[in-house]
């Protein structure tokens, strides 16, 4: 579920999945390469998980083997940022810029919340918070509106991704 409210100024993309799995393996979903590489991230995470600790994402090789058979460079780092906060298994709050665009990159800094929260029988609820201030090509790619651009789902398709997962052992591309 997406909830935008935007103006000139602000944009907040929210996103709410139910995950059957434990806050753990939601959190190293979420924070390990092992994982990321798995699903809709397109990339493999690398996190620095202290307060002004780095947080990278490197592209896999077949997602950069797959943009630069169509022309797009992909450069080693596709989106970086800083560690706001971390609370295992419950919080996380990073900085957030993508790279892989020359203009997006020159868009503000982002900030996106990870909450893990347990509501019972072996149940988490993920919501991701994204806010997208003043970054409205990035707004538009992680809320994926550019999806029939050949852009991906963003956030959505992500988090479906990982929920997909964690309860099946597959991601979509896995179970194909």
């Amino acid at each position: 579920m997406t909830n935008t409210t935007t103006d000139a100024t602000t944009t907040t993309q929210v996103y709410r999945v139910y995950i059957k799995a434990t806050p753990e393996a939601i959190w190293d979903a979420i924070t390990k390469p092992e994982w990321t590489e798995r699903y809709g991230y397109t990339g493999l995470v690398e996190y620095d998980l202290r307060p002004g600790g780095a947080y990278k994402v490197r592209p896999t090789a077949e997602f950069r083997a797959g943009a630069e058979a169509n022309g797009h460079p992909v450069p080693d780092v596709i989106i970086d940022g800083e560690v706001q906060e971390a609370d295992p298994p419950r919080r996380l709050v990073t900085t957030f810029r993508m790279l892989m665009d020359p203009s997006l990159a020159k868009e503000p800094v982002t900030r996106v919340t990870h909450e893990i929260k347990e509501i019972g029988d072996g149940v988490c609820r993920l919501t991701l918070i994204h806010e997208l201030d003043g970054a409205p090509g990035l707004a538009s790619l992680v809320g994926g509106r550019l999806e029939d651009h050949g852009a991906g789902g963003g956030h959505a398709w992500v988090l479906s991704e990982l929920k997909s997962l964690l309860e099946t052992g597959k991601s979509f591309a896995e179970g194909r």
